[in-house]
């Protein structure tokens, strides 16, 4: 043994020798950490060439804007459309606008923007999809970038505070704002419940956040805790008002604004998709004289998707979205529920039939929300089977149809449904199934619209239940059924192993 350690050593002797009298050679190999002294001697004796070591990484560094111009950003002045560049943006914020691929304001930021941008509180009347999220981001990233703070900040005094009533609300406009925001040195900071906890703790207590993105209960939990602290809040955005009331929120938002400077303190942005005379209330107490903006549901709903209802009887209702799927070979489609045990049935029945599908509910866990979503965006799943909590704050491109497999109780609802397909312009196609229990919410939905649906009978071909392969005409593979055969074949393997260990004792 210490013979051959010996003749490790010479030959490493040699080599160092060698490159002494010769600084011009390279090297056979390099001395670094990554790559271990027996694997340098193995490569030399097989006469292999070693792997080169990763180079060592420089200290991080703030990456430099990219060189941009603003005359790079062409929008040709159009009658009755409104330009970015009129209103006197940051050439950062137009940057952005720029990567995004928007050269004209949607209405509601028409609407909002001149007025917001001068410090004016706002109410706006609008589903997401209609790009009020952009409108009130570009104004924030406004103000912070024309008012930077020079003293030394805390660690979880936030400068902007934006509610949201669900997770994936929350989710999608810090998504929205870190697109927005990416050449600017703007730190945002997302809370919300189910999921790390610990990690939006310590985030608050370490690092100096100037964006506020948060559901109302894990927001008053850290406040608390003192861990957030709101009385350097500059504007403050309420979202989805109509939806806080329906989900109990308002008590807790009432709590968390009164720690707020007061509303001549701070400017505030209210949204809200309807206006009952409670949500007037709370625009009163919330804001300071208004800018009110209103974009009326039918204008969301019918320009850019194609509306259609199928009389069916309940109990051909799969059958008929069976065949929608199979006969159209639909790859990124919504089927909305109005119960989460509604859901699961449906989508157990679909994996019959090898569709590849997956369900979000209330009751699925956030982190498995989380890949759902993220597999649907991606493709690895086709059919989304979804509840109402789907139908705010979803924003996946490309959702080519909506399908009501049973109609909301309320006309509000039906248009956020659909709301999900034919995003920012493009087209998009709504299915519902009206079937005797369903059909009585139609004339509701139709007066809310201010236009009649198109119902049709559906063909016989569609009414007719095809029998049950191994892989469907389509070629959806079952992306659940392939992981459940998995987890199986795993399980198997397990008690195979724990048989031969009881044999050998």
């Amino acid at each position: 043994m210490l013979k051959k350690i010996f003749n490790i050593f010479r030959s490493h002797l040699k080599l160092f020798k060698s490159k002494e009298k010769t600084p011009q050679k390279t090297p056979t190999y390099i001395i670094s950490q990554s790559l271990g002294f027996h694997d340098k001697t193995r490569a030399k004796n097989l006469g292999e060439k070693p792997k080169a070591p990763k180079p060592i990484s420089p200290p991080k560094q703030k990456k430099a804007l990219l060189e941009w111009n603003i005359s790079q950003f062409e929008a040709p002045v159009i009658k009755d459309k409104s330009r970015f560049h009129d209103l006197n943006l940051p050439v950062k914020i137009m940057h952005a606008i720029y990567d995004m691929g928007f050269k004209y304001c949607m209405p509601i930021q028409a609407e909002l923007l001149p007025k917001t941008l001068t410090g004016l509180d706002a109410m706006g009347q609008a589903q997401t999809g209609t790009g009020k999220s952009a409108a009130f981001l570009i104004t924030i990233c406004t103000k912070l970038i024309r008012k930077p703070i020079k003293y030394k900040r805390r660690p979880g005094v936030p400068r902007v505070l934006i509610l949201a009533p669900t997770r994936e609300l929350v989710m999608q406009i810090t998504k929205d704002a870190r697109t927005i925001g990416k050449y600017t040195s703007i730190e945002m900071l997302s809370i919300f419940g189910g999921l790390d906890y610990e990690k939006q703790k310590r985030a608050l207590s370490e690092k100096v956040v100037d964006i506020i993105i948060a559901t109302p209960g894990r927001l008053l939990d850290f406040q608390r805790q003192k861990l957030i602290r709101l009385y350097k809040i500059e504007i403050l955005v309420i979202d989805e008002a109509d939806r806080m009331l329906d989900m109990g929120f308002i008590p807790d938002v009432r709590n968390i604004i009164s720690n707020t400077p007061s509303k001549n303190n701070r400017q505030t942005l209210f949204f809200s998709a309807t206006i009952t005379s409670e949500v007037e209330r709370l625009v009163d107490q919330w804001t300071q004289d208004p800018v009110h903006v209103e974009i009326e549901p039918e204008h969301v709903a019918a320009e850019s998707i194609k509306q259609l209802v199928y009389t069916v009887t309940t109990e051909n209702k799969f059958t008929l979205l069976l065949n929608l799927i199979l006969s159209q070979d639909l790859k990124r489609v919504l089927v909305f529920t109005n119960r989460k045990d509604q859901t699961r049935r449906l989508a157990d029945r679909l994996r019959e039939y090898r569709i590849n599908c997956a369900t979000l509910s209330g009751d699925v866990p956030q982190k498995k929300r989380i890949k759902t979503l993220e597999n649907f965006r991606n493709g690895q799943i086709n059919v989304l089977v979804a509840t109402d909590v789907a139908a705010r704050g979803l924003h996946i491109d490309d959702i080519s149809h909506v399908i009501n497999f049973t109609l909301p109780h309320s006309p509000e609802d039906y248009v956020h449904r659909i709301g999900r397909t034919g995003r920012a312009g493009s087209s998009g196609i709504s299915i519902s199934f009206a079937c005797e229990d369903d059909s009585f919410y139609i004339p509701d939905i139709e007066k809310y619209l201010g236009t009649p649906l198109n119902s049709v009978q559906p063909d016989e071909a569609l009414l007719k239940l095809p029998p049950i392969s191994k892989k469907s005409s389509s070629g959806h593979t079952g992306y659940h059924s392939k992981k459940r055969t998995k987890a199986a074949h795993s399980r198997r393997r397990s008690q195979t192993q724990m048989t031969s260990n009881k044999k050998r004792r």
